[in-house]
């Protein structure tokens, strides 16, 4: 726990960490009891941070009865691709029109965090770079209602990033530079079209991936109908 965070943060921060590196899997029930003994945190806190990760996409609070992991199975990737497509080629897009030699700094600082996870064979650095770089087109886009509906995707695509790091990152990292570059020199219609592109060509792939990573037939209300077969057992 760094010093002036609070429980709250601290039990967020790290269970989002634990959910990101797949420690804690999509589909996983979060046992409150547990977390709380591990994090040596009260369940006020914890309760807190679960609800701000629900708040994020990662958590799934089922009222009165416990949560979850979010499912994050191939159905959920395809609806995230659908909306990525659309909106992250709407950000190169708009990124495209205001770009400026100081306003694109953060999205190369990004391109050179990407080389260097590369070059380390870094799979968390490399998938954080690529979110951070999206992340940076949207912010580059300055329009404040793209950033408020794709601000609570961002964690879901870090961590969709951070699940599929098995994909070539070179491929990955090219097809970031090539954005970059249709951003810089100020082409809109381009880096729009080469955004989408560069997400379609991920769809397939991370869809597969999905259905090896997420717990099969995951469904809320059976492991909460089990969670009370479990409590009723013990009084």
């Amino acid at each position: 726990m760094s010093k002036g965070e609070s429980l709250r943060d601290y039990a967020r921060n790290a269970i989002r960490e634990r959910i990101m590196t797949v420690d804690l899997k999509p589909g996983q029930r979060l046992v409150e009891r547990e977390l709380a003994a591990e994090l040596a945190v009260s369940r006020i806190p914890l309760r807190e941070a679960l609800r701000m990760l629900a708040a994020e996409g990662l958590v799934l609070l089922i009222p009165g009865k416990g949560a979850l992991v979010a499912p994050f199975g191939p159905e959920d990737v395809t609806h995230l691709f659908d909306v990525r497509e659309v909106l992250e080629s709407l950000a190169a897009q708009l990124a495209a029109s205001r770009a400026t030699a100081e306003s694109i700094k953060p999205l190369n600082d990004c391109l050179d965090q990407s080389r260097a996870a590369i070059a380390a064979g870094d799979t968390q650095g490399i998938a954080a770079a690529n979110a951070g770089f999206h992340a940076e087109v949207v912010a580059l886009a300055g329009n404040p209602l793209l950033s408020s509906i794709m601000g609570p995707l961002a964690s879901r695509v870090e961590w969709l990033f951070r699940l599929t790091a098995s994909r070539d990152p070179h491929v990955q990292c090219a097809e970031h530079e090539a954005i970059f570059n249709l951003i810089a020199s100020g082409n809109a219609s381009a880096a729009a079209a080469s955004a989408f592109a560069h997400i379609s060509s991920g769809r397939s792939e991370s869809v597969a991936l999905a259905a090896e990573w997420s717990h099969e037939s995951v469904d809320p209300e059976k492991v909460a109908r089990s969670r009370r077969r479990r409590r009723t057992a013990t009084e």
